[in-house]
């Protein structure tokens, strides 16, 4: 008999968003697949769960995937989990719950956290209809790609980091003219903070010279039209 794989969302942020369901699981697996054992150490040592793990990351997915379906078929429980908010969003982790499915071993999702939902639930833009980008690319069809996104007519999701999220904005506001948009910054965290209005104000409220940007981003462009 196999064993299942759980995929478990952690907090993006503050620890107490762990739900109870996801700290059972974690208690009761037999490994728990960790993409940053460092990271997930310290969730663990939080909330007093002493699991093993194993790691995983973008690198050795393949490889780690062949290994964890081999302890799957033994009959093994394994919660796979990213550094932070539900796997496989924008992390590793879709290869090993593709091979799972494939050697016919149950997966099973422990839902939570995750950037996408928090930010377009306090973006104040229309929801019925969204795009997650996640993030773009660096150079090559970077400009191709925000052409695309321009044209959908929907609201358009996208992470950045603060190393980026300056550009990101000047060239959103190239490809996609002054729309209005939610730049989330630090969800969950003591400096959390959501800036609404046009992509114009966001570079004037984020573009802050020599001074270093902290935490990581959500963007959220609003469709064309949309007022």
């Amino acid at each position: 008999m196999s064993g299942i794989l759980y995929v478990v969302a952690t907090p993006i942020g503050n620890l107490g968003d762990l739900s109870m369901r996801a700290v059972e699981v974690l208690n009761s697996v037999d490994h728990i697949a960790a993409e940053d054992t460092r990271t997930t150490g310290k969730l663990l040592k939080h909330y007093q769960i002493h699991t093993h793990m194993l790691s995983y990351h973008e690198h050795n997915e393949v490889q780690a995937a062949e290994k964890f379906c081999e302890r799957l078929k033994r009959g093994e429980k394994i919660a796979l989990v990213s550094d932070a908010g539900t796997p496989c969003i924008s992390d590793p982790g879709y290869r090993i719950v593709h091979l799972a499915n494939h050697e016919g071993i149950p997966i099973r999702a422990i839902p939570g956290a995750s950037a996408v939902s928090a930010a377009l639930s306090v973006s104040g833009l229309p929801t019925d209809h969204f795009y997650f980008e996640g993030f773009l690319p660096r150079k090559k069809g970077r400009k191709t790609r925000l052409e695309f996104l321009a044209g959908l007519p929907a609201t358009v999701v996208i992470y950045e980091s603060p190393y980026r999220v300056v550009k990101s904005l000047k060239d959103l506001l190239e490809a996609f003219g002054d729309r209005e948009v939610a730049v989330c910054r630090e969800l969950t965290k003591l400096y959390e903070e959501t800036f609404r209005g046009s992509l114009t104000l966001a570079l004037e409220r984020f573009d802050q010279g020599e001074k270093k940007i902290r935490g990581e981003f959500v963007i959220i462009i609003a469709k064309e039209g949309y007022r």
